[in-house]
């Protein structure tokens, strides 16, 4: 049975270190929901779901699962990690190296002890759910680094967890077994119906995983939403950089009456779109950031009908086998644009159209 997890205002101070390493986060995940957290190295997102486990004491705020507190600091609070009902699968396998698959994964049951006849049947289920079945006698060690992570999260599903964590469980793999596994993953959680959080440094990984995403940075959660809204609308240049959209371009919003902007890139007085936020408008200084997968590159035309073409010159461009990146200078602010094809068709030097979509831009100030 899932169960719904609470997080509100949880904070984690460590001695002698000013900044805290968890600022305030607060985030609902439904119960049979995952939440991908993602964010750079000591963001603080391993924190949160080791406080979650238990192996870590907030020093503030709440945690709560299935409707019980688990962590009140101000209440004094604290239930331990053995009592919370949880699995968790670690970076490294963490498998027992002595054991058999079957016996790795019986082994959590047979220390809660669960009747023998109940721990052969939740284990060969278990086991078929990670796909596994055939190797279900092998020793763990004769296993490729994949198939031993399938056994840590077998191990991990097989007593039922509330609630399982995920601490960048991927990581430790070579590029095709992770991204085999990765598209396996959340298939297995679903099937297994249970409510994960998943912490990971790799946004493919996210957006392919989560339900919805939380992107930390600093200790503090930044935004929560689903893959393609946090894709294509971040909150701010932070997240729109960390998520792939390299380009951000520095932009001006002038005032064109009737409580509306005119939004231009700096350096270039065509304009983009008109801008009914207030905000924006208030501000006049904005970002424009802009996937280079959404831009298209064409040779100059002199078709002024597109209001969204503008002209650039080629200052680099890396050959990448299926694909090209090429650096662009626009007005004075260079930006990186992704062309698929095995031929480059642009030299360096060469002056071409650019042409982006604006309803797929976001735009912020910060």
């Amino acid at each position: 049975m899932s169960s719904k997890l609470v997080i509100d205002g949880l904070m984690k101070h460590f001695p002698n270190v000013s900044r805290p390493a968890i600022n305030n986060v607060s985030v609902t995940i439904e119960s049979g929901e995952i939440l991908a957290l993602l964010g750079p190295s000591g963001c603080g997102k391993t924190t949160t779901l080791r406080s979650v486990a238990g192996l870590e004491t907030p020093t503030g705020g709440t945690i709560s699962i299935d409707g019980i507190v688990v962590n009140d600091p101000g209440k004094g609070i604290f239930v331990p990690p053995q009592r919370r009902r949880l699995g968790m699968v670690f970076q490294s396998y963490a498998v027992w190296p002595h054991m058999t698959v079957r016996e790795n994964v019986a082994y959590p049951l047979i220390a809660r002890r669960v009747p023998e006849k109940e721990i052969r049947a939740k284990v060969d289920e278990t086991i078929a759910l990670v796909g596994l079945s055939d190797y279900i006698d092998r020793p763990v060690v004769a296993l490729s680094g994949g198939q031993m992570q399938r056994v840590a999260l077998a191990r991990s599903l097989s007593y039922k967890p509330r609630l399982l964590l995920l601490d960048e469980p991927l990581s430790n793999l070579d590029a095709k077994l992770r991204i085999r596994l990765r598209d396996d993953l959340r298939s297995i959680i679903k099937d297994a119906g249970v409510t994960a959080l998943y912490v990971t440094h790799d946004q493919a990984e996210a957006v392919v995983l989560g339900d919805r995403i939380g992107v930390m940075k600093d200790g503090e959660l930044l935004q929560v939403a689903n893959p393609q809204t946090l894709y294509n609308n971040p909150a701010n240049s932070f997240i729109a950089n960390f998520t792939g959209a390299e380009a951000v371009l520095k932009g001006v919003v002038e005032r064109a009456g009737n409580g509306t902007g005119s939004l231009k890139l700096i350096g270039c007085s065509q304009q983009l779109k008109l801008i009914d936020d207030p905000t924006l408008i208030r501000a006049g200084q904005v970002k424009i950031s802009v996937r280079p997968e959404n831009v298209s590159l064409n040779p100059i035309s002199h078709d002024d009908s597109a209001s969204t073409t503008f002209s650039g010159r080629i200052l680099s461009l890396q050959y990448l086998g299926t694909q090209t990146l090429y650096c662009v200078d626009l007005y004075g602010q260079r930006m990186d644009i992704l062309e698929l094809g095995t031929v480059p068709r642009f030299r360096s030097g060469e002056t071409v159209e650019v042409d982006f979509p604006i309803d797929n831009c976001s735009i912020f100030i910060d």
